[in-house]
This record gives structure tokens, C-alpha cells and sequence, in this order.
């Protein structure tokens, strides 16, 4: 069964004062790129998928996922359910979303994962959503924001394997890089 991850992009994003994101390719489904080039081996990755939707009023902890499923290479992603619950483009998707631990980015950094994918604006929020970007970046590992849809993997289980495919959009210049992420799973459908 093939589930699309990517988030829906329309001209009202405009009207929402986003214009400047658009620009530089920060809209939607994408890569903050770190002056990266996207492999192409990366396009098709083994993947999970993590529940961590009941995590609130903190940073999503190691103690939250269990790290054994995480392979060498893989893309891992992480269901918060906040795309679901607040509206992409708006003040508080930006600045409320929930982050990933430090301990938990540099575990998955540790075990030398290519993406990590999250469905909301960043790993870290403001003043510390670039710096995270950077410490992947220099290891080699891609964030991509705003997934969607991570739900449907999941099938109400705590954690899913799937396979990622990861298509980004071979812009230059750009600080960010829309793409097209779809799930490939054995989910029948």
C-alpha cells in the first residue's frame, strides 16, 4: 500500500504571510537543506515510525521510542499528531510545536541515520531550530518537516516499519528543498 506523507500546498499559504518561506523553499513537506546535496540513494530508505503522540508539555525523550528498531541508514519519523491538530502556516504551528530531545537527536545521530522526518515545523523550535539542523547537517543526516498522514503507518501501534521514498524537488540556491515523501507498507488496502 503506497500512503503519501506529503503536506498539501496551496495559494492561501500566500495570504497567511508565508510568501518569504515559499521563496526560499520552506513550505510545505521539505528539507531544510545545510548546504547539503540529497543523495540519491537516499530516495528509497528503510524506515519507522514512532507514536510519540502522547508525549505533551515536554521534549519527546529517548525514553519515549524504542531505539532497537533503528537501523544504520534509515529514515526515522515521528507521529506527534500536531499537524493534525493545528493548522500549518499559522503563528502557533511555528513557535507550539513540540521538539526532539537533544539526547534523542544525538542518539539517532549516534546510530547514523540518513532522514529524520517529523510532522510539525523542526526538530528544536526559534533560536534552536537552526542549530539542530546544523548538527544533523554536519553528520550527514536530513530533517524533513511538516510529514503528514504518519498516522496510517502506525494502524494505532506504537511503532511501524515501512519504506520511505523521498523525492525532493533538485532546486539550487534554495536554504530549504520541497519534496514528496511516500510510504511504502505492507498494510493491506
Amino acid at each position: 500500500m503506497l500512503i503519501d506523507l506529503t503536506l498539501s500546498v496551496d495559494p492561501s499559504l500566500y495570504e497567511k504571510g508565508t510568501q518569504r518561506m515559499v521563496s526560499y523553499g520552506h513550505v510545505g513537506t521539505h528539507f531544510d537543506v545545510m548546504d547539503k546535496e540529497f543523495p540519491l540513494a537516499f530516495t528509497e530508505r528503510e524506515a519507522v515510525v514512532f507514536n510519540v503522540s502522547h508525549v505533551t508539555e515536554r521534549d519527546i525523550s529517548e525514553k519515549d521510542v524504542d531505539l532497537s528498531l533503528v537501523k544504520e541508514g534509515s529514515f526515522v519519523a515521528f507521529y506527534s499528531g500536531f499537524i493534525d491538530k493545528v493548522a500549518y502556516g499559522t503563528k502557533r504551528y511555528f513557535k507550539e510545536h513540540p521538539r526532539l530531545s537533544y539526547d534523542l537527536i544525538n542518539s539517532l545521530l549516534a546510530k547514523k541515520v540518513s532522514i529524520i522526518g517529523v510532522d510539525f515545523a523542526g526538530l528544536r523550535r526559534e533560536s534552536e531550530h537552526h542549530p539542530a539542523d546544523v548538527l544533523c547537517a554536519k553528520q550527514g543526516v536530513f530533517v524533513v518537516e511538516n510529514l503528514c498522514n504518519l498516522n496510517q503507518i502506525l494502524n494505532n501501534r506504537k511503532a511501524a516499519e515501512f519504506t520511505a521514498c523521498t523525492f525532493p524537488v533538485k532546486f539550487k540556491g534554495l536554504s530549504g528543498l520541497p519534496c514528496r515523501v511516500v510510504a511504502k507498507t505492507k498494510i493491506p488496502g
